[in-house]
């Protein structure tokens, strides 16, 4: 695993942890500490694979990013880019989710979502936005087809300020009817 390091226009790529605290240790803004090189240190050991920022004062920064790029020129082009394993607890959470959306099962379905609906306050004129419930049958393909459907026609009837969920997140769910509405119970 290598380490890219950016402050500004200064940036390497380097095999290890040392020459990682020895690159940033040469710029002056910086100010290498104990506590800094541990805290790299700690980063370089994790399993995390995201960037990390370092704060050096407001709205200054320098990073660091693990990569799988042999030399500068492929970290450039992307060509290292680090995929987590399909056994990794995230992808084990979303998968399922994602799954379900996308399963094509022709048929009626029943969808809610919770969205911000944009409203006139009466008496002030200002507008607020107020937690709306919606739930609807339609006639879809799959989940995400049912959500879209949904929203299609609720961004028809209310204010185009208001905000609508991800089909992925927690505030819509849908479920499977059948293929005949005369097949729910009720």
């Amino acid at each position: 695993m290598n380490l890219y390091l950016r402050y500004f226009d200064k940036e390497i790529l380097v095999t290890n942890v040392d020459d990682a605290i020895h690159f940033l240790a040469g710029i002056n803004d910086i100010g290498m500490n104990p506590q800094l090189e541990r805290d790299i240190r700690d980063y370089v050991r994790s399993d995390v694979f995201y960037p990390k920022r370092y704060k050096i004062r407001p709205r200054v920064y320098f990073i660091i990013i693990k990569t799988e790029a042999a030399n500068m020129q492929d970290f450039k082009d992307k060509k290292a880019v680090h995929t987590p394993n399909s056994g990794s607890p995230r992808e084990r959470a979303v998968a399922p989710i994602i799954a379900e959306l996308n399963e094509e099962r022709p048929g009626w379905y029943e969808g809610e979502v919770n969205f911000k609906r944009v409203s006139l306050v009466p008496g002030t004129g200002k507008f607020q936005y107020r937690d709306t419930r919606f739930v609807a049958r339609c006639k879809a393909n799959s989940g995400i087809d049912c959500y879209n459907r949904i929203i299609d026609y609720i961004s028809q009837h209310v204010d185009n300020r208001s905000q609508f969920p991800s089909a992925k997140g927690k505030n819509f769910n849908f479920r499977f009817l059948g293929l005949a509405l005369d097949q729910v119970k009720r």
